[in-house]
This record gives structure tokens, sequence and C-alpha cells, in this order.
């Protein structure tokens, strides 16, 4: 377990980060699709509004995951006072606002500058500070070891080279620490569900928003966890049902999972 000591701030404040002088694991046509987007983040309706739906049961999973893990009461207020926490491709906010209300000293990233102005910009609008800047995971250079705990959720899906950006995220963990990742399966249901039923049926997501062929299997996702130094990951399932317009875990990976891993 780590010290549970308030942390100094582990990303200083800045509009962008210095160039990163190792192979990127940013994908440049992603970025630009999430910048096109960025105005629409906390947009209930909009292009998120399936990350809305689906954020409470990923929260509720987070808290009682780091709870267990740091010792904490998940019931109470806020039970990760003194933990830090950096959240790796952060868009607008939405994972880094309510861990920040439950106590954590939050720091966020995101390769695009337009998600991080929008997420700067809510947290300032709801009284919450929140360390965010410009940046890609290998760009944190200068903070090795500084977090309680890395998050990056829906986002290897994105990038360019999961190996580099697992690296990069797994890097500034502290020994001790946990890693929490969410993405989707490459499997043929979650082709038909996550891809064509999502974009193309119910209109949930923008067309274009996923390219199946960078789905994650959970084994692929394991081995480069290992392979970044990580312990074996556990794993989560996560469905939607339409008949209650609601998203609950289960033990179903072929859709939708999320990975939690420690740093030995």
């Amino acid at each position: 377990m780590t010290n549970s000591a308030k942390p100094t701030p582990s990303v200083v404040k800045a509009e962008t980060a210095a160039p990163s002088t190792i192979s990127s694991s940013a994908n440049p046509a992603e970025i630009a699709k999430f910048t096109a987007l960025a105005d629409t983040w906390w947009a209930l309706e909009g292009p998120f509004r399936p990350l809305h739906k689906f954020n409470p049961v990923r929260i509720d999973i987070l808290k009682r995951r780091l709870a267990a893990h740091f010792k904490r009461n998940a019931a109470a207020e806020r039970p990760f006072d003194g933990l830090s926490l950096l959240d790796v491709g952060c868009g607008g906010g939405l994972i880094a606002e309510p861990m920040a209300r439950l106590g954590f000293t939050v720091s966020g990233v995101d390769a695009s500058e337009k998600n991080i102005l929008t997420a700067r910009n809510h947290a300032a609008r709801m009284s919450l500070d929140i360390d965010y800047r410009t940046a890609r995971p290998e760009d944190i250079t200068d903070r090795f070891e500084a977090f309680d705990v890395v998050l990056s959720l829906e986002v290897v899906e994105h990038v360019a080279d999961r190996g580099i950006f697992l690296n990069a995220a797994a890097a500034p963990l502290k020994s001790g620490g946990m890693m929490g990742l969410a993405t989707l399966n490459r499997t043929m249901k979650s082709l038909l569900l996550a891809k064509f039923g999502a974009e193309y049926v119910v209109r949930w997501l923008p067309i274009g928003t996923h390219d199946w062929r960078d789905f994650v299997k959970p084994s692929e996702l394991a081995h480069d966890l290992i392979r970044a130094g990580m312990n074996a990951p556990d794993f989560i399932g996560l469905s939607y049902n339409p008949l209650a317009d609601s998203w609950n875990e289960n033990k179903d990976l072929s859709v939708n999972y999320m990975a939690f891993t420690t740093k030995p």
C-alpha cells in the first residue's frame, strides 16, 4: 500500500508539455477526431451521451476497486483524500471530475489541446482544482513514480502504438499503485454492437468513432501490461441492457471491459 500522505501535485500547470524524444503513442487522426468534438464533452445528449450513461457504473467500479486496494472506506464522502491520480487521455474531464470529488489530487493529460481547454474551463465552473495539461503519457518525464493511481478509460483502442502508450502510462505510477483501464474487445459481437449498432443503427456515436480493428482482446492487453512491468490484470465485463437503458457489471468480456493491475 502506498503512503497516504497528501502528495505534491504531480503535473505542473502548463499549456503544453515539452516534446518527447521517443516514438509517439499519439495517433494524429484520432486526436483530430476528438478535437473536433471537444465542445460537446459535457452535452448530455451530444456525441458523448454513451459515456454519460456509462459513467455511473464505471465510477462505482473504480470506487470499490480502489477503496479495496488502498484499504479505504468506499462509503465515505471523500475516501481517497491524500492519494494522487493521473487520468491519461482525460478528454473533457468526465472521469477526472468525479475522482476529484472523491478526494483524489487529480491531474489529467490529453493529446488534444482543445480537450484540455474544455476540461479546464468546466472544472473551473465546478470549482474543482484539477491540474490539466496538453501532453501524451510519454511527455510526463519529470514526475517518475509520482501517482498512486493511473487511469486510462476508452483510450487504448485509439492510440498509434499500444506498447509505447502503456509503458509511458505505467512509468508515473508508484510501486504498489493501481492502474485502471477500459476498452473494447475485438470480437464479432463487438463489431455488431459497438461498431455497427452504436454508430449506424442507434446512432449513439458519430460514424467513424471506432475502428473495430483497433479493439483490444483481453489477452493482448494483459500481454502488453506485463511487458510494461505491471502485474497480470483482473478483468470486469460491462454490458448494456436496452430494456432498462442501463449498464451493468458482469463477467462478460465480449464487448466492453475494464482491467485493473498493480505495479510491483
